[in-house]
């Protein structure tokens, strides 16, 4: 099928880039009549485990490796995946394959404590939890209310369990963690040229004017960045766009300016030279300093513990009183719920953290970090911070009774940690049904008819959400705002 045809490229555009690529801004011009190529990328915590799934998504989508990335694959555009019920169940993450050289790059590892500065949708924060194997904190943030939103429903259904989503500016981000992260990543607000073929509205919005204010924007953010990365930690800096403003000439002005960063490595993906829409990436080290860095890391982290203790904490539901329940009311509710999960999902395991309630919320704040467990103490650093997800969220402290939450479902690894299960495959009509919202009746020749209370729905083994069993029916606790016609 050939392309939709594109708007008119700006006179402008076409000039910088026969500038920028010489003899090569023909062939750079004519990929833009080409079929842009689609991709996936596997949530390698839940692919391993899923034989079946695995395989017939592998045949149905028609995957073939994306070179730069060991998770990543091209589909077929015709085979729909996000339409597909494993991608409700977090299998994959729908993702253009240029923007998965990013994460590749910066090399995120289990047990680091990361941030993802400017996260949403998702693709990258997903992307690194997928390499951090559920052990350490990732911290994914959001300046725009509706992009984190988004952004805390991408990492639900994901089913990851150590990552925290705030919404912040980055300054006051890095006014709470001086000195902090093992890693971040700096995906950055750009003009996106290399959107052109996905979203032709991107045409429209580029001037030279729009590229300078981008600039200008990405210049304010780095300098927030860079004051959170601890010495001997690595930043990667990432854009979908072509032009050297945004790219190298802002490499130059890092370097310039901060003699403490090295630089590792940078990669161009170029759309007339492989399959993707394009991306560049950066990749700096920011070299010791020795012991006064040090020793500033430890009197912010003293002064962090110092607030913490003298103050009350705004909770992420935006509530003006102290955002975290008493102490008591906080243990009392989780000792509830490890009673409730002994019973319900015996085989599940929570990564280190420590339990938060807000109202009527349990969460559970991830601290699989020596570093994050000093700037987290008990949500500290969380301190003033819209946090949209707090950790993962374990359950609705309803007046005598638990309601699991759907992302409790969903950072199940497998239906068999789950004490009862619906099981079906993915043609079953069930599930569709399920996805929509409808209860189930439960089939007469299982012992599932004679459950009663909460079972774990599941699709060829991978956790969907959440139903209650009674009188032989499945009432659907799947979340309205995900249902689908």
């Amino acid at each position: 099928m050939s392309p939709s045809p594109l708007p008119q490229l700006p006179q402008h555009y076409i000039q910088q880039m026969e500038q920028l690529l010489g003899q090569e801004a023909d062939a750079f011009l004519h990929s833009y009549d080409a079929q842009r190529a689609f991709g996936l990328r596997v949530n390698s915590i839940k692919w391993e485990h899923h034989a079946a799934a695995r395989e017939l998504a592998t045949q149905q989508f028609q995957l073939r490796s994306v070179p730069w990335c060991e998770e990543g694959f091209y589909y077929d555009e015709h085979s729909r995946p996000g339409k597909h019920p494993y991608h409700a169940a977090g299998l994959y993450y729908i993702q253009e394959p240029s923007a998965m050289s990013a994460v590749a790059l910066l090399d995120p590892q289990p047990g680091e404590f990361i941030l993802d500065l400017a996260a949403a949708p998702g693709g990258k924060s997903t992307q690194i939890a997928g390499r951090m194997q559920g052990e350490g904190v990732l911290v994914a943030n959001e300046i725009h209310p509706q992009r984190a939103k988004i952004l805390a429903e991408n990492i639900e259904r994901m089913g990851i369990a150590n990552a925290i989503v705030t919404q912040a500016d980055p300054h006051s981000l890095a006014a709470k963690f001086p000195l902090a992260f093992d890693r971040i990543m700096l995906d950055a607000p750009c003009s996106g040229e290399g959107m052109f073929r996905k979203d032709p509205s991107a045409i429209e919005e580029w001037s030279p004017l729009h590229v300078e204010a981008c600039a200008a924007r990405q210049w304010d953010i780095i300098q927030a960045a860079v004051t959170m990365l601890k010495a001997g930690g690595t930043i990667a800096y990432s854009t979908c766009t072509f032009n050297r403003r945004e790219n190298e000439d802002i490499v130059e002005k890092w370097l310039a300016a901060y003699p403490e960063f090295q630089l590792v490595r940078t990669e161009r993906i170029w759309p007339h030279l492989a399959e993707g829409e394009g991306h560049f990436v950066a990749v700096f080290q920011k070299t010791s300093d020795g012991l006064e860095d040090v020793l500033e890391q430890h009197a912010v982290s003293n002064s962090i513990r110092a607030s913490a203790k003298s103050k009350g904490r705004r909770s992420s539901s935006g509530h003006s009183e102290r955002g975290t329940s008493r102490t008591a009311d906080v243990n009392d509710s989780f000792r509830q719920f490890e009673a409730w999960a002994g019973d319900h999902i015996p085989d599940f395991s929570l990564p280190p953290g420590t339990p938060l309630l807000f109202g009527e919320e349990l969460y559970w704040l991830p601290q699989g970090n020596a570093a994050a467990t000093v700037f987290l103490d008990n949500g500290a650093a969380l301190d003033r911070l819209r946090v949209p997800r707090a950790g993962l969220h374990l359950a609705h402290m309803r007046k005598n009774r638990i309601e699991p939450a759907h992302a409790l479902a969903l950072a199940c690894i497998t239906g068999g940690q789950a004490a009862h299960t619906l099981q079906a495959t993915a043609d079953d009509t069930r599930i569709r049904a399920f996805l929509r919202g409808e209860s189930i009746a439960l089939s007469s020749d299982s012992e599932s008819v004679r459950t009663k209370g909460w079972m774990l729905v599941t699709v060829d083994g991978l956790p969907l959400g959440w139903g209650k069993a009674s009188d032989g029916m499945l009432k659907n606790h799947y979340p309205k705002g995900l249902r689908s016609l």
